[in-house]
């Protein structure tokens, strides 16, 4: 089943067809721009400085004293928050420490990744030499896990000075109970609360004691490396593929905008699909390339057919181009009168007109503004003719090929041939006159 002219699969095929059909006229001009956008990534390559990526694995531990905690995800455990730790690795204070312990001023920016479900930092610094990437790599590893353990060991130290705080305040209650308990006669009210508040101090002391020891013993272990940077062996960037591949993308486009501004500024018909393509008019035949016996039969049935009238004017653009081939040829074969436009009066005289088109030497304005001066002076323009050359057409007519045109249309003189002269006489009738 065929697609309606108007579907938008028929309209998309055909936009298509469209653009490579202008790619390929204007294939120089694109190929050229194509070639200038590879030649331009290719010189991007060559002037990029070449760059080096060294990467150090981190794997990041758990510090402080441990509890249960609600596990989300194995890069959201509380209290070790992975997307946190990268954020850290890449700031200020780290860099300033790993700069302090490589004794420079400063460091090359660093990358912090977290692979999926893992507990490791991809720590990677990209610099102009491999040794410099991978020394910079270390040092901003070594300088995370201090920070970390700097960090660390200071939390521990705050929580043991809280946790010892708490213990000596129990304490003090603690001893104000005995006390109190000492003095208070035994099987009282206030005996028996004494008491009670003993035990629990003793509980709460006995519970802060564990903590402040857990505090005092607990060690700090804020990672390890897993994978020490090495100097990379080949250099990360530039990178060919790349510069060549937006090199050829940005020639490709530039080359397409270029060859559609050419197309609509370039108006000489070189082909006749640009006849049809830049002026509209339908294009009869093409002569004399493609000027065989099949050609010349169906342009004069086409003219035939498509005349109003008997007297049918050819004129050329430029003016003369190919109009002897192309009234030659319809007066041989078709019983109008043709007339060439010699004369003053053809112009009035015509019930109808083909133009003569020069393959590249017309333009489509020329065309245009002759089919737009005919149609002032009310002759309808049935087509055009697209000629290579002023060579003869091929398949002549032996008994005619000797009579002059300008007798054939215009002049007195008889023809050998009695359908001709009444060609002629015909072609000599004013307008208005019976045939």
């Amino acid at each position: 089943m065929s697609l309606p002219p108007d579907s938008p699969g028929r309209r998309s095929g055909t936009d298509l067809g469209e653009h490579l059909s202008l790619l390929r006229r204007r294939r120089v001009l694109f190929a050229g721009f194509v070639l200038v956008g590879g030649a331009a990534g290719l010189a991007a390559q060559w002037l990029t400085p070449s760059a080096y990526t060294a990467t150090t694995q981190v794997l990041v531990a758990p510090v402080g004293v441990q509890e249960q905690t609600n596990q989300v995800t194995a890069r959201q455990r509380e209290p070790l928050n992975l997307d946190t730790e990268a954020q850290v690795a890449q700031s200020a204070v780290v860099a300033a420490r790993a700069a302090k312990l490589l004794g420079a001023a400063e460091l090359e920016p660093v990358e912090v990744t977290v692979p999926p479900n893992s507990a490791v930092l991809t720590i990677s610094v990209t610099a102009a030499t491999p040794g410099g990437a991978a020394a910079q790599s270390r040092a901003y590893a070594a300088a995370y896990l201090a920070n970390r353990a700097a960090g660390a060991q200071a939390a521990l130290a705050l929580q043991q000075r809280a946790m010892l705080a708490k213990l000596r305040q129990v304490d003090t209650g603690l001893d104000t109970v005995t006390e109190e308990l000492a003095v208070l006669p035994r099987g009282s009210a206030e005996h028996t609360r004494a008491l009670h508040r003993q035990s629990v101090l003793v509980r709460q002391a006995a519970s802060l004691t564990l903590k402040y020891d857990a505090l005092k013993t607990t060690t700090v272990t804020p990672g390890s490396v897993i994978s020490d940077a090495v100097p990379p062996r080949e250099p990360s960037s530039p990178s060919l593929p790349l510069h060549l591949g937006t090199g050829l993308m940005l020639g490709l486009l530039a080359g397409t905008a270029a060859a559609q501004v050419r197309d609509r500024l370039d108006t000489l018909l070189r082909a006749p699909a640009d006849v049809e393509r830049l002026t509209g008019l339908p294009v009869l035949a093409v002569l004399p390339g493609h000027g065989d016996a099949r050609t010349l039969h169906d342009l004069a049935s086409t003219v035939i057919a498509a005349c109003p009238g008997r007297r049918l004017l050819v004129t050329g653009v430029p003016a003369g181009h190919g109009v002897s081939l192309v009234a030659g040829t319809l007066a041989a074969r078709t019983p109008l009168s043709v007339l060439d436009g010699s004369d003053v009066g053809d112009l009035t005289r015509a019930d109808a007109a083909v133009l003569t088109a020069g393959l590249g030497v017309a333009t489509a304005e020329q065309v245009t503004e002759a089919a737009r001066r005919l149609r002032r002076h009310h002759v309808p323009v049935i087509g055009v003719v697209a000629t290579a050359g002023e060579s003869a057409a091929p398949d002549p007519v032996p008994p005619r090929q000797h009579t002059p045109l300008g007798k054939l249309v215009a002049g007195p003189e008889r023809s050998t041939d009695p359908r001709l002269a009444s060609v002629a006489g015909r072609s000599r009738r004013p307008r208005g006159t019976p045939s």
